[in-house]
């Protein structure tokens, strides 16, 4: 494979690095802290688990059906502000007012009520997750043009948004202490409102401190008015379809879908299979058992995944590191069989180290194969969409969140689990435990197969870029632009 050297201007300064990681920290802080929350909807206020998949998906489809429209707003918004930062900004704070305020339930109502009141406020909330996330995720691929130093973006990125996988374990712990709630629904309500003011100051730190790019020779903007209704919805309509001609952006949705969705099934399995296969449901005996696993897991993912994916790939490409991460993963899942052991309890961290592959490669290699994908769809239709691939990429992560979330309710149902049980069958979690292995396992295959052939290498991506540069410049930030300049190549 050609190597290419990151020239200075396309490296991305550090401060900017972990201005951008902050986001993404409150963006995995809030599906980290959702994953321990939705746990106290079944066992603290005792519902139904296919409910609480209900609650948990319905919201999440209605996101995801949301998130190419504000790719589309967010690529044609034009703005003294810039494109990215006023939505990342506005969604940041209503996020997190919405989490503060759904979480605020009481086993006293009614498990009908509890479910209308969280489902609205979900509603809401994910409505400003996706104001937020989507222009993020687009601002983070426009960032830098180089093939390597997207990557390298999106390992800090990536490495900070673990923290939230560190910390978030331990809210079950807060939550279930007794010394400091009297009840773990109390502790949900008093933990959220800390969850949701500190998402909120992270989350804005891209919109304060991150630089949007200037693309000069691009003029194919919409102009987003009531006026133009028809026309915008003509023209994004158009963008989505143009979208998903991409064939290698396909393989990358379909093998994330697979692998993501892998992984969400299950994840809440491990609560389940600690508690009550390790200890027999003696919560108090699991004890910090489960926070432990879950901040292992990431510790693993921060310290030793992302590097060793980051050196990997700018060596032997993003394909073949993906493939690696992936068969890796697929490992430790099988290791987690003989894992959990209830005679030894310290063995579940046997299996973490190869398990952590599979999610820290996927999204660190996943966001920075979007932005090269960026560019060939520069080169095939003269328009920068990066808010729209990212809208449509994490269209199908929260797609596959959702059917998870389902799936994960259905499974739990499927092999016997009694939330209203102490002690579960040992059927129950024999079944139970060849869920937790066998789905992400069977998923993981799948998703080599979808990427085995995918056809952007380094020397490819650089190719493309070449070809750019000499049709329309290179790029620039706008903050390095004179004023003058700025306002011809918004002008052009």
């Amino acid at each position: 494979m050609a190597k290419y050297v990151t020239a200075k201007e396309d490296i991305v300064p550090f401060g900017q690095k972990l201005a951008f990681g902050s986001g993404h920290l409150a963006n995995q802080l809030f599906p980290a802290a959702l994953g321990v929350f939705m746990v106290v909807l079944v066992l603290a206020l005792k519902m139904d688990p296919f409910l609480a998949g209900v609650l948990a998906a319905v919201p999440r489809l209605l996101d995801a059906l949301t998130d190419p429209i504000m790719g589309y707003i967010s690529d044609n918004t034009r703005s003294k502000w810039g494109r990215r930062k006023p939505y990342i900004f506005i969604g940041s704070l209503i996020t997190g007012f919405a989490f503060m305020i759904m979480w605020q339930l009481n086993p006293e109502n009614s498990q009908s009520y509890n479910f209308f009141y969280f489902l609205t406020l979900s509603i809401v909330f994910y409505i400003g997750y996706t104001i937020f996330a989507t222009p993020l995720i687009g601002l983070g691929y426009e960032m830098t043009p180089d093939y390597n130093e997207r990557t390298r973006l999106m390992a800090v990125s990536q490495w900070l948004g673990q923290v939230a996988w560190m910390i978030a374990p331990w809210f079950w712990v807060i939550i279930y202490n007794e010394s400091i709630y009297d009840t773990p629904p109390q502790g949900a309500r008093n933990l959220a409102i800390w969850v949701g003011a500190l998402c909120m100051v992270l989350g804005m730190m891209p919109a304060f401190f991150n630089k949007e790019l200037v693309l000069p020779a691009l003029a194919k903007d919409a102009k987003i008015n009531m006026k133009n209704l028809a026309s915008n919805t003509k023209q994004f309509l158009a963008g989505i379809a143009q979208t998903l001609k991409c064939r290698p952006f396909l393989r990358l949705c379909g093998a994330t879908f697979l692998v993501f969705n892998g992984f969400q099934t299950i994840a809440q399995f491990a609560f389940y299979i600690i508690i009550f296969y390790l200890f027999s449901g003696d919560t108090n005996a699991a004890g910090n058992w489960p926070a432990w696993f879950g901040t292992v897991s990431a510790l693993a993912t921060a310290f030793l995944v992302i590097p060793v994916i980051t050196f990997i790939s700018a060596r032997i490409g993003k394909r073949n590191a993906f493939i690696i991460a992936t068969l890796i993963s697929m490992v430790g899942y099988g290791l987690k069989w003989w894992g959990f052991n209830p005679a030894n309890p310290y063995l579940m961290f046997m299996p973490i180290p190869l398990l952590s592959f599979g999610i820290g490669g996927l999204f660190t290699l996943m966001m920075s194969m979007t932005a090269d994908v960026c560019d060939l769809d520069e080169l095939n239709t003269g328009e920068r969409r990066e808010g729209t691939f990212g809208a449509v990429y994490w269209w199908m992560v929260k797609l596959g969140t959702a059917v998870a979330l389902l799936t994960s309710g259905a499974v739990l149902n499927l092999v016997g689990f009694d939330v209203d049980a102490t002690v579960q069958t040992m059927e129950t979690m024999t079944k139970l435990r060849l869920a937790d292995i066998l789905i992400p396992v069977l998923f993981g295959i799948l998703a080599i197969i979808i990427m085995w052939n995918y056809p952007i290498t380094e020397a490819k991506s650089h190719e493309i870029r070449e070809i750019l540069i000499s049709r329309r410049g290179k790029v620039v930030h706008e903050e390095d632009l004179k004023e003058e300049e700025l306002e011809l190549a918004k002008a052009k």
